[in-house]
């Protein structure tokens, strides 16, 4: 979330009322007024608006502690994200292009291409092309060094298959079991049936790894608190441009939910409080 602060508590010497700051809370951020720790949050500068600020922490720094504190992405390293166009995808993409890592692949609805492409991925048409073979074709049946998987379900298990050796899967969301007006309650149960059990052996004799990942629950301050302020640099320097794709009344956060279950967004989806 993103604001001005409204008071401070005994003892906080390093921001002032008034003072605009964004935060990265674990959770009760979708609220006019809320309380936060002064480690979880950072001051603003004046030429970064509230609306750019709030559509950093969740979407920016879930994308950064995958690829940079749990994968240590390499410039020579492959990357696959899915849901390329979302808010997480293309944080992902911008931080890829930042490192200078030009082997990614992205997934996303055809009509969507034009924006992975933009960040400098490559599309893949989730609905029309089957990625695995996408990837094996073009990595000679190597795979890639890092997937980053939102949508769980059976296509996890097909993820896994398109890792390289020594590779890292990140899975951080279950977006096939998010209820929408396309999706019924047996294929949300389906999906969660069809998540892969992780065979520890299995992923040791094949040498690949599977991190989970949700950054609400992160608890090391310090380690989220470093990354906000890499990305802010990012922003900064304009290395790093949030997409925003619409801002929503907080009035309307039903609506807001239901148009990102839908897969209508392309970046980040906010709310507004008045």
């Amino acid at each position: 979330m993103s604001g001005t602060v409204d008071a401070v508590g005994d003892g906080v010497t390093e921001f002032s009322v008034g003072q605009r700051v964004v935060a990265g809370l674990p959770n009760g951020g979708q609220a006019s007024h809320v309380i936060v720790s002064s480690q979880r949050a950072l001051g603003l500068p004046d030429d970064v608006g509230l609306d750019v600020a709030a559509a950093m922490p969740v979407t920016y720094l879930t994308a950064h502690h995958m690829l940079h504190h749990l994968g240590h992405m390499k410039e020579d390293d492959s990357v696959l994200i899915h849901g390329g166009a979302g808010g997480v995808g293309t944080a992902a993409l911008q931080i890829c292009q930042w490192a200078g890592v030009s082997k990614v692949w992205a997934t996303a609805s055809g009509h969507k291409s034009s924006t992975i492409e933009a960040y400098g991925g490559i599309a893949i048409d989730r609905h029309n092309e089957d990625f695995v073979e996408v990837i094996k074709q073009a990595t000679n049946n190597q795979g890639v060094d890092h997937i980053l998987d939102p949508i769980g379900g059976d296509n996890l298990s097909r993820s896994l298959s398109a890792l390289k050796e020594g590779g890292r899967l990140y899975t951080y969301g279950m977006s096939a079991a998010a209820p929408s007006s396309k999706r019924n309650i047996i294929r949300s149960f389906l999906a969660w049936r069809r998540t892969p059990k992780f065979d520890p052996l299995r992923l040791m004799t094949r040498n690949r790894g599977v991190f989970g990942v949700h950054m609400g629950t992160w608890k090391d301050e310090a380690v989220m608190v470093e990354q906000l302020h890499t990305i802010l640099k990012g922003v900064k320097e304009g290395a790093l441009a949030p997409v925003i794709d619409s801002v929503f009344d907080a009035e309307d956060v039903a609506k807001a939910h239901q148009y990102i279950h839908d897969g209508k967004n392309i970046g980040k989806v906010l709310l507004r409080f008045k």
